[in-house]
């Protein structure tokens, strides 16, 4: 839909309902995702990577089906990449407005399934840069080699993470990762008193809303970029992505009001490493190998957001419990290493 035609007032008008509806959606979606994530034995790291994270992605979904099937694979892979390193320093958000002072939130939701989540995304993401270099002309049956190992990748990291809900062979048995102690209080929202039906049927409802009114976010916003005369990978990666990430930190304060920690840290993860499956998408759709088609720009920022990742896994693996400002040293360096990196985008041609 073209929304370029409208006034600027309008435009934000759109804007703003659009982030007020995702941000309502997302306190539902947490609450609804936990318990049901229970009540199907997925655990809240399972839960958060595939079922959250598909759900909260469901904007850049629409915009990729939309973008390949106009032929724009530009839009396709910039809607992609363009928000990966944003939905990342979403934990630092969620670090100084969820926990604050209390404790660093790697310390809190540090897990062996979370460090294996991160790592599957810096996975994914190098599929992405290693596809980006291979020729266009390398294309058979609608399909190129990188997005099919992208895929692959996924669903194989996903059997893996699933394995690890039962323990490791070098990991004490008394030593256990998920959220158990967190089910007390949980059992007590209302999310765990309503029956599964009507948790299913709020969980559609909110996905739907996210979905439409994401939708609505991003088209409004890049024609609020044009008539402000902002460029667009700027924007792209600064205010339009931090717009389509109130799901994320929507859903991830409400997680962390649940103290669903780990929920809270594998919607970030899972959508992460979820993104770039949606290039399998992307080029059966459009009939092209879209990767080739990345511009120097989307390729820097996932790169950036393969710095910012493995900053939060050293911060699992550590469990930092000293802050700066408000915020574990994790989320510091990965706040500064992104103000950083957006910078350098001027520079990136």
């Amino acid at each position: 839909m073209n929304l370029d035609g409208l006034s600027i007032w309008m435009l934000s008008g759109i804007f703003i309902a659009g982030g007020v509806a995702i941000w309502i959606s997302g306190i539902y979606l947490s609450n609804t995702v936990d318990a049901l994530s229970k009540k199907f034995g997925l655990g809240q790291a399972l839960g958060g990577m595939i079922v959250l994270a598909i759900v909260t992605n469901l904007p850049e979904i629409a915009i990729t089906v939309s973008a390949s099937l106009q032929n724009n694979i530009e839009l396709a892979v910039g809607n992609i990449l363009g928000g990966i390193a944003m939905q990342t320093v979403v934990l630092v958000v969620l670090d100084v407005f969820g926990l604050g002072k209390k404790a660093s939130l790697t310390y809190k939701a540090s897990s062996m399934q979370l460090v294996l989540e991160g790592l599957l995304v810096l996975f994914i993401l190098i599929f992405v840069v290693m596809g980006h270099q291979l020729p266009s002309s390398l294309f058979f049956l609608r399909m190129s080699p990188a997005v099919v190992l992208i895929f692959l990748g996924w669903v194989a990291g996903l059997v893996l993470i699933d394995k690890a809900r039962n323990g490791l062979p070098w990991q004490a048995k008394n030593s256990t990762d998920d959220d158990k102690g967190n089910n007390d209080q949980n059992s007590k929202k209302d999310a765990q008193k309503r029956s599964t039906g009507a948790n299913v049927a709020i969980f559609l409802t909110t996905a739907l809303v996210t979905l439409v009114a994401g939708y609505f976010l991003e088209r409004s916003g890049d024609a609020i970029a044009k008539q402000i005369g902002m460029q667009g990978v700027i924007f792209g990666a600064t205010i339009l992505a931090a717009a389509t990430s109130l799901p994320e930190v929507s859903t991830g304060l409400a997680s962390i009001k649940l103290k669903a920690y780990t929920l809270a840290v594998s919607d970030i993860f899972g959508g992460n490493a979820f993104l770039p499956v949606l290039f399998l998408v992307a080029t059966l759709i459009s009939g092209k190998s879209v990767l080739p088609g990345a511009h120097k720009s989307d390729i820097y920022l996932t790169c950036l957001a393969i710095l910012l990742t493995s900053v939060y896994v050293w911060g699992m693996i550590f469990k930092p419990k000293r802050q700066l400002l408000g915020m574990g040293i994790d989320s510091f360096i990965v706040l500064i290493l992104y103000l950083i990196g957006v910078a350098g985008l001027f520079a990136v041609g």
